[in-house]
Order: structure tokens, then C-alpha cells, then sequence
């Protein structure tokens, strides 16, 4: 086919180490424009990736006739706005995770993505990763034969650890200050919680759409219950996923690896899958499958390719259907089930700090 024309906002440490190699090194892919605010930053990336144009505003690269797509990555609520834009003046977007910070924000970039006829894409890595594109279909198998007997209960760990893993972390920079980004959350947040909110949100919006791809759920997800620790991060969140009770587990531990894995149990078995570290190139989901019963049998299944990394994998995707009618697997539309998700369970949690606030005073 002909190759995408596509246009690259922004230099920082994700789009030099990973996006933009990624992007160039896709054979269907011709990255044509780059725009940087930092003028000196974005001459000296242009000049290491051969990247033909440059420009100093993503307004500037969105008035280029000559690109049909562009990707992103920015600061939380900052690349959602360039999204929006983007997308009305009719480019197709992938854009870095989260794609909004608030629900609100969500809403409006779904409605320009209506609006204007283009498609976007949410980089939600692990949905690409090819162990994880087992469990999927795994889980989608056993549930259809009913060979392991009625799905019971789901659960995704999530205490983080090294996620560069040794990556080689030398990049271009300048002493030009990074831009400033306003911090915006949902309006009804109060001001103490915004930070915690943004850091939770960031970490764990991976793991929710996992779960809810993984399970098939779709928007028919609710919160059951929210336990967290004061700082708003740490603790349990149970949900009722399509009828599957699912637990997120989240916290932190000083892990050489990355403390990520997610199991979803049968009556006679169960599909397991660990996360490797993010940076932690060729290396997939790694997958086990538990079938009990009388033959209690374990099986480790190694996708083909074995060697394959989720973020390249995610930008070979976004190239080979950014021009198909139908919608991405982590299309913009599924996205705001995720935004929405995170909007209540931090109601739920303010709420709970304000009781505890009036229990502590009587």
C-alpha cells in the first residue's frame, strides 16, 4: 500500500526512545513532519531521525496537507487538547495513554473525532502484546466451549518496579525549559487530590482497560467497592466487569523486575499472564494455563513471533488499519469507559477521606 504520511508531536524521553524509532522503523510508515516547541530540541531530534520538516507549533503541523496521521505524546491533559485539535483539522491520531483527564474531556475529543470523520487511537500497549493477545484468546475459548467450567472471578496486580530495565537512556536535550502545562482534573475534584488523581490515573489506566479488554466487557463495567490508602493510590478497587468480579490491586515495592501480572479463574483452571517491564524490548506477556479437574495439567503457550515488544507492535497496528473503516482495538469511543471508571472511584474515595475527616473529630 502507500505508505501513511505521518506527523509526530512533540520530543520528550517516550517519543525519542520509543515512539518515534518505532514509528520509523515500520516499513508502510514515512514520518514526514515533527513539531516541538523547544526549536533547538526539535532541530536536533529532526537532524538524528532524518525527519524531513519541522515545526514550531502542532498548529503549524496540522495545516500540512501532505500528512494524513499524526501521533502524540504530551503531558496528561495537555496532549488531549492536540488530539482534539488534530482530529478537526482532519488527521487521523494515535495518542499517548490517558487520553483525557476527565470525563468532560473525553466527550469532546470523541465528538471531534465524530465530527471531523477520523480515527483515533489510545496507545494502550498491552492490548498489542502478543502474550497478552493469548489470554485474550484463550479466555474468549474457554468461555465459549465451557471446557474449564464458568468463569468466577478476575484479578490485575499492579505494584510497579524498574521499568527502564538498563534501556540505554541517552537522548537529545537542550536547556530550553520544558513546556508548561496546566493541571486540569474534573472540575469537582478539590484541589488536594488533583496531583493523586493525575498520578493514579497515569499508572493504572492500563490495567483497567486491560481487564475490561481481556473479559470482554465493553462499558457494562461498575465499581463495586474502593478501599485506598490516604494517599489515593495504594489499596483495592473491586468491579463488576460484564457480571465478573475483578480486583485491581495497586501499590508499589522496590522490584529489580516489574510487579504486574493478571489472572482470570475458571471453576477448573485458570489463564495467568505476568507483564514484563515496559522498556523491556522483545519480550511479551509471558502466559500460563491451568486446566484442573482430573488431569491437572499446566501448559506455558509462546506466541509467534516469540520476540515481539507491545509498543511496536501498537504502532504497526495504528499503520496498518489507520485507514480501514473500522474502529481501532483501542478506539477513542472505548476509551472513555476507562476515563469515566476513574471519575467515580475517586468520587468514591473523596468521599471517603471527608467521613473519615468527621470520624477523627468526634
Amino acid at each position: 500500500m502507500e505508505k501513511i504520511r505521518l506527523g509526530y508531536i512533540g520530543c520528550g524521553f517516550m517519543a525519542q526512545k520509543v515512539h518515534i524509532p518505532n514509528f520509523t522503523g515500520t516499513p508502510d510508515c514515512e514520518l514526514l513532519a515533527l513539531a516541538e516547541v523547544r526549536t533547538e530540541l526539535g532541530a536536533k531530534v529532526q537532524k538524528r531521525f532524518g525527519i524531513p520538516r519541522l515545526y514550531a507549533h502542532h498548529h503549524e503541523l496540522a495545516q500540512d496537507a501532505d500528512i494524513e496521521a499524526v501521533a502524540v505524546s504530551a503531558d496528561f491533559a495537555l496532549q488531549g487538547e492536540i488530539a482534539k485539535d488534530l482530529l478537526l483539522a482532519g488527521k487521523h491520531v494515535f495518542m499517548e495513554k490517558p487520553m483525557a483527564v476527565s470525563l468532560a474531556q473525553a466527550e469532546a475529543i470523541v465528538d471531534a473525532s465524530r465530527t471531523a470523520g477520523k480515527k483515533l487511537m489510545v496507545g494502550y500497549m498491552k492490548r498489542y502484546d502478543a502474550g497478552n493477545e493469548i489470554v485474550k484468546e484463550k479466555v474468549t475459548q474457554f468461555r465459549e466451549s465451557g471446557e474449564l467450567g464458568r468463569l468466577t472471578y478476575a484479578r490485575n496486580h499492579g505494584f510497579g518496579g524498574d521499568w527502564v530495565c538498563n534501556l540505554d537512556t541517552q537522548m537529545d536535550s537542550t536547556e530550553e525549559p520544558k513546556p508548561s502545562a496546566p493541571i486540569i482534573t474534573p472540575e469537582w475534584l478539590p484541589e488536594q487530590y488533583r496531583r493523586p488523581y493525575l498520578g493514579y490515573l497515569q499508572q493504572y489506566t492500563h490495567n483497567i482497560n486491560l481487564m475490561r479488554w481481556l473479559l470482554d466487557a465493553g462499558d457494562d463495567v461498575s465499581i463495586t467497592a474502593v478501599d485506598l490508602d490516604a494517599n489515593g493510590y495504594a489499596g483495592v478497587v473491586l468491579f463488576n466487569m460484564g457480571g465478573i468480579r475483578v480486583t485491581l490491586e495497586t501499590g508499589h515495592v522496590s522490584h529489580y523486575r516489574w510487579d504486574e501480572h493478571s489472572q482470570i479463574y475458571f471453576e477448573n483452571g485458570w489463564v495467568h499472564t505476568w507483564a514484563p517491564p515496559l522498556l523491556l524490548k522483545n519480550t511479551p506477556a509471558e502466559v500460563e494455563i491451568y486446566r484442573a479437574g482430573e488431569e491437572q495439567e499446566l501448559t506455558r503457550p509462546i506466541p509467534r513471533p516469540a520476540w515481539t515488544w507491545a509498543y511496536r507492535r501498537e504502532a504497526e497496528y495504528f499503520v496498518a488499519n489507520v485507514r480501514s473503516d473500522e474502529p481501532f482495538r483501542s478506539s477513542a469511543e472505548d476509551t472513555l469507559t476507562d476515563v469515566r471508571l476513574f471519575e467515580e472511584i475517586y468520587r468514591i474515595f473523596v468521599a471517603q477521606q471527608g467521613i473519615g475527616a468527621v470520624a477523627r473529630t468526634l
